[in-house]
C-alpha cells in the first residue's frame, strides 16, 4: 500500500490551530493531523496543564500528551497579551479551523469566539466543546469525562447497587473528540460547497446521553428501572466475566444461534427447551444462573483452553488483559495498532496508537512525535513574517 505524502493526504493544505486541552480538543486535532492537516498546538510558555498527565519520565511529558499530540507543531504563546493577540490574528488569517475546548467566557476574553474569529477570517471554522452544553442551568459549569458518565445513567448501571463504577477509559472524552472531528470534517465539506465557515459545538454530557440513549429510551418507555448487576449483560446471557485457572476472560453471547452453540459446548442441551432461556431478553433476566454454570466450567480451564473452546463454538470471547498483556498480545502486534515512537528523555519508545480509521486509498499516517514545549515557535513565527530580532524581542517580553 502506498501511503500518502503530506501533499496528497486527505487534509493536505488544511491548517488547524489547536487551543484544546486534555482530550476532547487535542484528540480531535490529532485525528485531523493524521489525515494530513498542518496542526499547530498553542501552549502556555510554561506548558499546558495537560502536558504531564501520567508522567513517563522525570520532568518529562505525560503519556496522555504523547498520544494526543502526534502530528503537531508547538508554538508557545501568551494569547492574552497585546502582542500575543496580534500573533493569534496572523495565525487565524491563514488557518481553516480553530479548535478550542474552552468555556464560552474564556473564548470571548481571548477573542476566540466565532464573531471575533470571523472578523479576522470570515470563513473560519470554530470547533469548541463545553461540559454541559447550552440552554440549561449547568451550562456555565466545568466538567470532565466522569461527570458525563455519571449524569447519563452509565455509572448507575455499572458495578453494583452498593458501589457504582465509572469506566477508567475516557469514553466520553474520546467520543466527544471523535464527534468534534466528524463535525469539523462536515463543516469543511460545507465550506467547500458554500464558502461559509461555521461553529462546530459539542458537549461532554451530550455525547454521554447520545451513547447511552438506548438505556434512556428503555427506561422512559418500558419503565424498567434497571439496577447494576456487575459485569453481566442486561439483554443477553451468558455475557459476563469469568475467572479461569490462570486469569479472567470476557464472554459475550448474543442471539439464539450463539446460545445454542454455547449450550452444546457446556453439555447443557436442557437450556434449549427451558422457557426461561427462550430469547435474549429472557436470558438476560435469568443471567445469574447461566453465568454460574459458565463460571464453573471456566474455573477448571486455563484462559487459553477456555478461549480456544469458545472460539471453536464461534462464541465471542477474549482475555481480560493488564496494560502490559495488551502490549504483548500477538494480534495487537500483528495489526500494527501501536507504533513505537522515540521521544527525548524517555527510557523506552512510546507505543502511539495509529489512526483508528483505515482508508484504503488515503490512510492516515503517523508522521511525527508529539512536540517538545515550544519546539516550533521560531519556525511558525517566521512563517508569519516575523524576523529574528522581532522573535528575540517577543521572547524577552515573554510573549512567546
Amino acid at each position: 500500500m502506498n501511503h500518502p505524502t503530506e501533499e496528497n493526504a486527505v487534509l493536505a493544505g488544511i491548517r488547524v490551530l489547536d487551543f484544546g486541552r486534555y482530550i476532547a480538543g487535542p484528540y480531535c486535532a490529532a485525528l485531523l493531523g493524521d489525515l494530513g492537516a498542518d496542526v499547530i498546538r498553542i501552549e502556555r510558555i510554561d506548558g499546558g496543564e495537560d502536558r504531564s498527565i501520567l508522567p513517563v519520565a522525570p520532568d518529562g511529558p505525560g503519556a496522555l500528551f504523547l498520544a494526543m499530540n502526534r502530528n503537531k507543531r508547538c508554538l508557545t504563546l501568551d494569547p492574552a497579551s497585546t502582542e500575543g493577540r496580534e500573533i493569534v490574528k496572523r495565525l487565524v488569517a491563514r488557518s481553516d479551523v480553530v479548535i478550542a475546548n474552552l468555556p464560552p467566557d474564556v473564548l470571548k476574553s481571548l477573542s476566540l469566539d466565532l464573531e471575533s474569529l470571523q472578523a479576522v477570517k470570515p470563513d473560519i471554522i470554530l470547533t469548541t466543546t463545553t461540559a454541559f452544553g447550552a440552554g440549561g442551568p449547568w451550562s456555565n459549569r466545568h466538567g470532565f469525562d466522569g461527570i458525563g458518565q455519571a449524569m447519563c445513567g452509565a455509572v448507575h448501571l455499572s458495578g453494583t447497587p452498593e458501589q457504582p463504577v465509572k469506566s477508567s477509559a475516557h469514553w466520553v472524552d474520546f467520543g466527544t473528540a471523535c464527534l468534534n472531528a466528524f463535525g469539523t470534517l462536515a463543516a469543511l465539506m460545507a465550506l467547500g460547497k458554500t464558502g461559509q465557515g461555521q461553529k462546530v459545538e459539542t458537549a461532554l454530557l451530550n455525547t454521554a446521553i447520545a451513547f447511552n440513549n438506548g438505556m434512556l429510551i428503555e427506561q422512559q418507555v418500558a419503565q424498567t428501572r434497571r439496577e447494576a448487576i456487575g459485569n453481566r449483560g442486561y439483554t443477553s446471557a451468558p455475557s459476563d466475566m469469568f475467572r479461569t485457572r490462570d486469569g479472567w476472560i470476557m464472554v459475550a453471547c448474543v442471539g439464539n444461534p450463539m446460545f445454542r452453540r454455547i449450550a452444546r459446548l457446556l453439555g447443557e442441551e436442557a437450556w434449549l427447551t427451558d422457557p426461561r432461556f427462550r430469547d435474549d431478553a429472557k436470558r438476560g433476566r435469568h443471567g445469574e444462573e447461566l453465568s454460574a454454570r459458565v463460571a464453573a466450567w471456566a474455573a477448571s480451564l486455563s484462559s487459553r483452553e477456555a478461549l480456544d473452546a469458545l472460539a471453536g463454538a464461534q462464541v465471542p470471547a477474549a482475555p481480560i488483559y493488564s496494560p502490559q498483556q495488551a502490549l504483548d498480545d500477538e494480534h495487537i502486534k500483528a495489526t500494527a495498532m501501536l507504533r513505537d515512537v522515540e521521544y527525548p528523555g524517555l527510557a523506552r519508545p512510546a507505543p502511539i496508537a495509529t489512526s483508528p480509521v483505515s482508508l484504503s486509498a488515503t490512510p492516515g499516517t503517523l508522521r511525527s512525535r508529539a512536540p517538545l514545549l515550544g519546539e516550533h515557535t521560531e519556525e511558525i513565527l517566521q512563517e508569519l513574517g516575523y524576523g529574528d530580532a522581532e522573535i528575540a524581542a517577543l521572547r524577552e517580553r515573554k510573549v512567546v
